[in-house]
């Protein structure tokens, strides 16, 4: 007997129309991911470009060029500021649509995909994939305008569905979305929001898939283990990447809260001109690096996992200064790339004191340690490296490794980066009226 109420609701417009707005949102988050990661690939190869004309003129070019991200980020995409990951994560403690529109909305995500592109055109070392959280979670968010999303949790998951879709999409690893929705944006898989988030993945997947087809990040990275002996291997890594990636987290949150002294005075009183110093120290450390600092450092990692560090010896400590200044710049930019490249650097210095194991083995390792002690995330940490590498046989090792870094950067950093960020917006944002 057909339930007639029942069958009325589920043919019901009102019903379906909220999910197709969905579906396609998330589509569009998919599309709108891959084209921003073609841009961004486009962007660098133009810095590169710039390169072949001259090695000096980085001096120029990372100066001015970072001077304008502030300037722009200032004046016209006041919100674009930083990683994007922060933002989001504020957004889901805010009710008010007044403050929510100062966080996530489409003049945001416009503004965070030209100022990233300026700023990779630019040579800073920073990624995609934060601002791709944003710009996703902003385009879910403006859904509400065109059905009835109006109750606060429909809200909150379309936010957190954007988010992780973006990361999905930007890194072509849908289980790495769904973790970092986890972990990340919701610090609980709440039964309300789990299929939003699901069904964002998938259909930002579909429109990822259908431009780039599928693929993986870093290729497919074929290596394992081996003996019992080597889990010293994971241990070293750990350590390394724990305390490493927990004193680059903590060193972003002081500064993040505010430095005292000459430094701090001027970059509160003269950012645009402060961002033009960063960007001189950036080019400096280019030329002192071979010029290998520069972007997001996927090629980098490339050569590193093929090659080992010849020719990349001080890469990852010169990656990692590179990334601080180019934060402390206060230009838009992504976190996850570059913390990825800094790991695979000290890994490959790792590999010369572990040669009982393939130096691509330890690398990994290295990724997957600096990478959890940055983000204190060790789901996401080694869901992210080992769907990007194509390497299931290190799942394990991968885990252990995500989760002993956490720990040791716990001891270092007491505080999650982006929770910590995130915190400093929402302290930002107006008290309410008391009536």
């Amino acid at each position: 007997m057909i339930d007639r109420p029942y069958l009325k609701k589920l043919l019901s417009p009102q019903e379906w129309l909220p999910r197709f707005v969905f579906w396609g949102g998330a589509l569009v988050v998919g599309a709108v991911a891959v084209l921003f990661a073609l841009g961004a690939q486009m962007s660098y190869k133009f810095f590169h470009w710039l390169l072949s004309v001259s090695p000096w003129l980085p001096f120029i070019v990372m100066p001015s060029g970072l001077a304008l991200c502030v300037w722009l980020s200032k004046r016209f995409f006041e919100g674009s500021q930083g990683s994007g990951i922060p933002q989001t994560i504020a957004a889901l403690e805010i009710e008010n649509e007044g403050q929510l529109g100062k966080l996530l909305s489409l003049r945001i995500a416009a503004g965070k995909i030209l100022i990233t592109f300026l700023a990779l055109c630019s040579g800073a070392s920073v990624g995609r994939e934060g601002p791709t959280v944003q710009i996703g979670a902003s385009i879910m968010y403006s859904l509400r305008k065109f059905t009835n999303f109006s109750q606060q949790n429909q809200l909150r998951g379309l936010i957190i569905a954007g988010g992780a879709a973006g990361v999905a999409a930007a890194f072509n690893t849908p289980l790495a979305g769904i973790a970092f929705a986890i972990e990340e944006l919701s610090r609980s898989f709440e039964q309300r929001t789990n299929g939003l988030v699901l069904t964002g993945i998938i259909f930002a997947g579909l429109a990822s898939n259908a431009i780039l087809g599928d693929y993986t990040y870093f290729g497919t990275v074929s290596t394992s283990l081996g003996s019992a002996s080597a889990w010293l291997a994971v241990l070293m890594c750990s350590l390394v990447g724990g305390l490493l990636g927990g004193g680059f987290a903590r060193l972003l949150i002081s500064a993040g809260i505010g430095w005292g002294g000459i430094i701090g005075r001027w970059m509160r009183a003269r950012p645009i001109a402060f961002a033009a110093l960063c960007g001189l120290v950036l080019a400096v450390i280019g030329v002192l690096s071979g010029h290998h600092t520069y972007g997001t450092g996927y090629d980098e990692v490339h050569a590193i996992l093929a090659n080992g560090d010849s020719g990349y010896e001080s890469y990852g400590l010169m990656k990692l200064l590179a990334t601080v200044v180019s934060y402390l710049s206060g230009t838009p930019g992504g976190l996850f790339a570059p913390s990825l490249a800094v790991g695979a650097g000290f890994g490959a210095n790792l590999s010369h004191l572990i040669t009982f194991m393939p130096a691509t083995t330890v690398i990994v390792l290295g990724m997957v340690a600096y990478f959890a002690g940055v983000t204190q995330a060790p789901l996401t940490a080694f869901i992210i490296v080992m769907e990007m590498t194509d390497n299931h046989d290190l799942v394990l090792p991968l885990m252990a490794t995500a989760l002993a870094a956490h720990g040791v950067s716990r001891i270092v950093c007491h505080e999650p980066l982006y929770k910590a960020m995130a915190e400093r917006f929402l302290h930002r944002q107006p008290r309410p009226q008391a009536d």
